[in-house]
């Protein structure tokens, strides 16, 4: 399947889906590349409607997808693309969120003001996925270590991590600054504009 990601820019995908997954939602695989013996590169990304269609320039999703496409098809691999909009909070949660957003509160404190977790995705299925693709090792796109230590903990031997870019514009360096101070992401915002 071809996929237009802007001029010049057209990736010849694999879309795949799954049966019986943990969780029962539906989860699918983007194969991209060369698929050579090796390692393959996985994007673990999460479901941002807001971003990725609609455009928000609030978080850095939609430009981490786009980026995480080109990498892997460059490199060889997959992206699971999971269905956990709002780090696994939903859609009108997250809207609810963005209210209390504009009145001061970080990401993370707003979904505990709405009497959620900080983050309520568990990677549990991504694993699952992963081991019915037979991809027991791979190298991770991420920044964040939350992710790294549940695929490790599940049994999926990450060889390496590779950081995605920073995508920060004057929407969205306080979210970005929040995934830093609560969740340890390794982002280096010193080194964008």
């Amino acid at each position: 399947m071809p996929l237009d990601r802007g001029p010049g820019d057209l990736l010849q995908a694999t879309l795949l889906t799954f049966d019986g997954l943990i969780d029962d939602a539906e989860h699918f695989a983007i194969r991209l590349g060369t698929q050579e013996p090796g390692v393959p590169l996985v994007r673990v990304h999460s479901e941002c409607l807001t971003g990725e269609v609609l455009g928000s320039a609030r978080c850095d999703c939609g430009p981490q997808l786009d980026e995480a496409l080109r990498l892997i098809d460059q490199a060889g691999g997959v992206l699971l693309y999971l269905r956990q909009e709002g780090r696994g909070i939903g859609l009108y949660n997250k809207l609810d969120a963005y209210d209390l957003q504009d009145g001061g509160l970080d990401t993370f404190e707003a979904n505990r003001a709405l009497g959620l977790d900080d983050d309520l995705r568990d990677y549990a299925v991504a694993t699952q996925m992963l081991q019915a693709l037979g991809l027991k090792e791979i190298d991770l796109l991420t920044n964040n270590p939350d992710k790294l230590a549940q695929l490790r903990r599940y049994g999926i031997d990450v060889r390496r991590t590779v950081g995605t870019s920073v995508f920060r514009n004057p929407h969205n360096t306080g979210y970005l600054r929040a995934k830093v101070a609560h969740t340890s992401h390794t982002i280096r915002l010193e080194e964008t504009a």
